[in-house]
């Protein structure tokens, strides 16, 4: 074995060490199973020996890797890593045009998919991806009448290196003696809020060095539990699930299916979680309606220490101090209610739950900090392999996005503009003019903030997404589009304003709250556009808009807004694969819709809208009441 820090050769010394203790568990038909780093290891070796024997698999090539978080998706990283090739991660909901780019853009010859949907997608576009050559799928389920010559099952792959493995065990060794820290080990690709995704290449080094200093400010334990289920295609998902096991021996566990995630995160009640906020507002907004319709008995208990929880909260964040007799009520309480809760959510033994790729909204904060569940918010990149800024334990802020991890270093620009340097940070792209401009180690992810006198990072926006009014004053519509998402009734706001005379907004409703809400009030609705579009709804958004734009500094205020008939999604290139706003593409999409809220127009008329079945869609222009302030 090589001396070289590499991951392959992390998983081959912690096999060696640790072989009988549990690496993985993946539950299956309700049961789960547990998988040894012996086993991990073993896997790793039989399919290597059979992607260089069978498929010709060589150093410095890609593997491409699409679906579900599954342990065959760590073993085909890290059989590939260990022939010093180069894993490529896509995200399992892409649309078969996005496939198209993604393998002609990393020129990846062979894929592992996961089930018969992949292999649908890939046989349907197989003309528009011509250096494919074999597709390698791990769930048999539907296959078995699939003749197709580039059609190959992963468990034959993994039965063939077994066959081989005897006469070819020095191969493998050979092969991790060879292998560099200084190799690259991944193309993650950026989440592309603007544009066609980059693919960032991540070397062994920067990925151990990122898992390092994350686990500097939160020891992350021998055996301790964490819950896999955000796509391992993301960055910080990527360094979590497949790197920091490898340098702590954590134990990561994949649900059964996306569908089942909630019940698979009560049973297994992890001691670190990573989300991002939208996961975090609908576990806050679920338990919101169960409590609505909890007995008066429970509803009234839970509100007599809800008030000294939010106390709590109010302690940890803004230190504030309690009294003995509330400190006492508090742990009451807990004994009663807060335990029950956050063994109800799958957070009983938690000691961190990070927010990652946004903002998490101040009210869901107190909340999850009031019922004993420490979130915290995070700052980072795919350049700045994953994680870079992190609240410590003791020193949570609902405002920032943390303090520099161990060894990175931030700085502001003149124009705002936040630049970091640290050991993790990669400039190298799969193709040169994609390449960021690297300044004696500093790079800038385009976002602007600023650095608070208590070390924390403060966050803006976007760069190219700052407003400037007619009297110079900045528009920050991130920091406008936050406060909008602090009601539990919208799910998502877009705000536009860039060369206009005032600021309008695009909204998503959130389907649960808003559905709990109409049938209260006895509102007949069948689907999510039928809810966004009732009168009754429109007027009780206003209401809420109306009084969030009162917390607002007059000249960033929403003047007029619409609640868009659909939820923004991925599939429909609204948001990435992370779930992040794009911007520019909802701006071009519903150009027609944002110039009609610049108009004296009630209602726009869309025409011909893209995937809808109808002809026609008519969206009212809601403009904010004057008389209570908004201007």
């Amino acid at each position: 074995m090589g001396s070289e820090k590499t991951l392959p050769n992390l998983l081959a010394e912690r096999a060696s060490k640790h072989e009988h203790e549990v690496a993985l568990r993946q539950k299956h038909l309700g049961i789960w199973n547990e998988i040894t780093w012996g086993d991990y290891f073993k896997k790793v070796e039989q399919l290597s020996i059979s992607l260089a024997k069978r498929l010709d698999f060589k150093s410095g090539e890609k593997l491409a890797i699409i679906g579900e978080n599954r342990p065959q998706w760590l073993y085909s990283q890290m059989a590939a890593q260990s022939l010093g090739g180069i894993s490529v991660g896509i995200y399992q909901e892409s649309r078969p045009e996005q496939i198209v780019y993604y393998l002609n853009d990393c020129q990846a010859r062979i894929v592992v998919v996961e089930d018969q949907e992949q292999v649908d997608k890939l046989l349907e576009i197989e003309k528009e991806i011509p250096l494919v050559e074999h597709i390698i799928f791990y769930n048999k389920q539907g296959m078995r009448h699939y003749k197709h010559s580039k059609l190959i099952d992963f468990d034959e792959l993994l039965d063939h290196g077994t066959s081989l493995i005897e006469d070819n065990r020095h191969l493998i060794q050979e092969k991790l003696a060879q292998r560099l820290g200084n190799e690259y080990a991944l193309v993650a690709y950026s989440a592309a809020t603007t544009g066609n995704p980059k693919g960032v290449l991540l070397t062994h080094e920067s990925l151990i060095e990122a898992a390092k200093s994350l686990t500097m400010v939160d020891k992350m334990e021998n055996k301790d539990d964490y819950f896999s289920f955000l796509p391992l295609s993301w960055i910080h998902e990527q360094v979590i699930s497949s790197v920091i096991p490898l340098t702590t021996g954590i134990v990561i566990n994949f649900p059964e299916k996306p569908h089942t995630v909630i019940g698979d995160l009560r049973e297994i009640g992890p001691h670190t979680l990573l989300a991002p906020p939208r996961v975090y507002q609908k576990i806050m907004s679920d338990f919101t309606i169960r409590m609505e319709g909890a007995s008066w008995f429970k509803k009234k208990v839970y509100q007599t220490f809800k008030k000294i929880g939010d106390k709590m909260a109010q302690e940890k964040i803004k230190k504030q101090t309690l009294s003995y007799g509330e400190k006492l009520m508090y742990q009451l309480g807990d004994f009663l209610i807060f335990s029950a809760i956050r063994d109800h959510l799958g957070l009983s033994r938690i000691k961190r739950a990070y927010i990652a790729g946004a903002a998490l909204e101040a009210e869901a904060f107190y909340f999850f900090h009031s019922i004993g569940v420490n979130v915290k918010q995070t700052y980072g990149g795919t350049e700045l392999a994953g994680i870079a800024f992190v609240q410590h334990d003791n020193d949570i802020n609902v405002e920032s996005a943390g303090v520099p991890l161990p060894g990175t270093e931030v700085r502001i620009g003149e124009d705002g503009a936040i630049y970091v340097r640290n050991f993790s940070i990669s400039t190298e792209y799969l193709h040169e003019e994609d390449r960021e401009t690297n300044i004696d180690g500093w790079i800038t992810l385009g976002d602007c903030g600023r650095l608070g006198t208590d070390g924390h990072l403060y966050m803006l926006d976007r760069g190219e997404d700052i407003i400037k009014d007619q009297n110079d004053k900045l528009i920050y519509p991130r920091i406008v589009e936050s406060k909008l998402k602090t009601s539990p009734y919208i799910q998502e706001a877009v705000c536009f304003g860039k060369d206009k005379p005032y600021m309008t907004a695009i909204l998503n409703i959130d389907l649960n709250s808003v559905g709990r809400w109409a049938d209260k009030n006895r509102i007949v609705y069948t689907e999510y556009s039928d809810l966004a579009r009732n009168a009754q709804v429109v007027e009780f958004i206003e209401q809420q808009v109306t009084g969030l734009m009162g917390q607002i500094p007059a000249y960033a205020r929403v003047k007029k807004f619409t609640i868009l008939h659909k939820q923004f999604t991925a599939d429909d290139a609204e948001l990435t694969r992370t779930l992040k706003v794009r911007r520019k593409f909802i701006e071009d999409k519903y150009k027609m819709l944002i110039n009609g809220m610049y108009s004296e127009t009630q209602k726009v008329t869309m025409t011909n809208f893209e995937k809808e079945s109808i002809g026609e869609i008519s969206l009212q222009v809601i403009q904010l009441n004057m008389k209570q302030g908004v201007a």
